[in-house]
């Protein structure tokens, strides 16, 4: 199931039940800001970036269809693991990036995408996400609460892969 569609500029409607999330951030312009972000969105550094491991290791390699990782948070001194699968990777001349959905054990349901696309000289990130309750407790009881936790962490997904200061 591809619910994020990274593949298309224009997001379709999505399938009921889910909260809808899709954000947008200028990364800068021209070639030199595209070859950098296009890399790095496909090396997950916008997750690595905004302060998660995949599956512990610092440079997970470039994102694979099918591929099943852990992407692990600590918060709070507490550390949350969660697994995901690619389910679709993009890489035109314009638009690049890729979809996970969850999988199991996972503190939420849904699917999330990281795009990368260029519109003449301007380069954006486009962060897309569908989230619904996790099925399993105790992640489902605190489903308000990885809410805030999601829009804090997709503040920092438009953040990860502008230039280092």
């Amino acid at each position: 199931m591809r619910m994020t569609a990274p593949e298309l500029p224009a997001w379709p409607p999505s399938e009921p039940g889910y909260r809808r999330s899709e954000s947008t951030a200028v990364l800068g312009s021209g070639d030199d800001v595209w070859m950098r972000v296009r890399a790095d969105v496909m090396r997950w550094r916008v997750k690595t970036a905004s302060g998660f491991l995949v599956s512990g290791r610092v440079d997970p390699g470039p994102v694979s269809p099918g591929e099943r990782l852990i992407v692990t948070a600590r918060v709070l001194g507490v550390t949350v693991r969660e697994p995901v699968e690619v389910v679709n990777v993009v890489e035109d001349a314009d638009r690049v990036g890729f979809a996970y959905r969850t999988l199991p054990g996972h503190p939420v349901a849904g699917e999330e995408a990281f795009i990368v696309e260029r519109d003449g000289d301007e380069v954006r990130i486009v962060v897309r996400s569908l989230t619904r309750a996790a099925p399993q407790q105790p992640w489902r009881a605190m489903y308000p609460l990885l809410l805030v936790a999601q829009r804090v962490a997709r503040r920092r997904y438009l953040r990860a892969l502008l230039p280092q200061r």
